[in-house]
């Protein structure tokens, strides 16, 4: 990709999954020259992960070998960022942590990607998604009020409190080092970004607004007007009634107005009366008779639709809010919008190490020969 607001800039992604991939995607989707460094063993392979993995360069690199790991450092001293997601102390332990890397280029962006941080009692500890969101506070809120808390994918910890969370911060570390020339260590975990994406919740618990329980809450599915109703078929529908005058819409559609049930919308000792009665309502329908009457009406209910439909919808096709990606199915397209530097089409995931001579030789300054002989070595796919 040539185009975009990031054009210009480049960034090493160390291997890795999920977080720190995606926050690889982020910035090669805006225009960074996104270089992964994939394991020797995998060269040759199809890419794992079609999506999450697009728009970059692949090498296949030996990082254990002190020769894979010294290419690696001359392909990051000509780059103006770092991306890791090992555990801390394994970078340093390569001989690619921050303090060699930084000595090396005082400019340069490091950016670190753990569950749980680089400092901290549980920092050496094994985790996943669930594990950090749990410690956060955020599985907690999520779920029916007289059920289990419901894991939300890896929607939470993962990709908005990790690798978001992470694009962020190199965008802002790159900014302060494009004007000062000082680089540094950007220390991104889940626990912190899911905590910080809870800002609003704890404050509404600061002021006695919310209750720590599930589904107690107008935005956590205890209002009656803020839920999820089953259809007649089986599907379901999204009602996002908060304000006075999308509940009246809302009440104006179903036929109840002069309901005294609902004349009281904010009146909590009445709120599993109304949702009785919108359940039992809702189920007289399908999902799509239902999105068919409340289009235009201002309400804010929509279909819930599932991942094969969402690409499908109007709104999404108008706003070509998902393309059609070279796997064959649809892929979520480059966001936000720009109005100067609009991205252009994301390029395919490549294979792994597809691009190895070709970085190693115009990027990292490496001869063909001393390519050969790294390959001889098993160092390089």
């Amino acid at each position: 990709m040539t185009a975009g607001p990031l054009a210009g800039i480049r960034v090493v992604e160390l291997g890795g999954i999920g977080p720190a991939p995606f926050c690889g995607m982020l910035l090669a989707d805006l225009g960074a020259e996104v270089v992964r460094i994939d394991r020797p063993g995998e060269a040759g392979r199809a890419s794992p992960h079609p999506v999450i993995l697009r728009g970059r360069s692949s090498v296949a690199l030996d990082l254990k070998a002190p020769e894979g790991a010294e290419a690696a450092r001359k392909l990051i001293a000509r780059s103006d960022a770092v991306v890791e997601g090992f555990r801390p102390g394994v970078a340093e332990r390569l001989g690619l942590g921050p303090d060699v890397l930084l000595a090396a280029d005082p400019a340069l962006v490091y950016g670190r990607m753990t569950g749980w941080g680089q400092d901290g009692p549980l920092a050496q500890e094994p985790g996943h998604d669930i594990n950090y969101i749990a410690v956060a506070g955020a599985l907690h809120t999520i779920g029916a009020a007289d059920g289990d808390p419901v894991a939300p994918l890896n929607l939470v910890g993962d990709f908005g409190g990790g690798g978001m969370l992470l694009a962020l911060g190199l965008v802002s570390a790159l900014l302060h080092a494009r004007a000062t020339g000082v680089g540094q260590v950007v220390d991104a975990a889940m626990t912190d970004g899911t905590a910080l994406l809870l800002a609003m919740t704890y404050g509404f618990l600061a002021q006695g607004a919310w209750q720590d329980r599930r589904g107690a809450n107008v935005l956590d599915g205890g209002a009656p007007f803020y839920a999820v109703y089953r259809c007649a078929d089986d599907r379901h529908i999204a009602v996002g009634a908060i304000e006075p005058q999308f509940y009246a819409a809302l009440l104006h559609v179903l036929g109840l107005d002069t309901d005294e049930r609902f004349a009281r919308q904010r009146d909590r000792s009445n709120w599993p009366a109304m949702k009785a009665e919108l359940t039992r309502i809702f189920a007289t329908r399908t999902r799509d008779d239902w999105a068919e009457r409340f289009e235009g009406q201002g309400a804010c209910v929509s279909p819930v639709l599932s991942l094969t439909e969402a690409p499908e919808h109007p709104h999404n096709t108008a706003r070509a809010t998902f393309r059609r990606g070279p796997h064959g199915g649809h892929e979520p397209a480059p966001a936000p919008r720009f109005t100067a530097t609009p991205p252009g089409d994301p390029a395919p995931a490549p294979p792994v190490g597809a691009d190895t001579v070709r970085v190693l030789t115009a990027l990292a300054g490496l001869t063909p020969e001393d390519v050969d002989t790294l390959r001889e070595k098993g160092i390089v796919g």
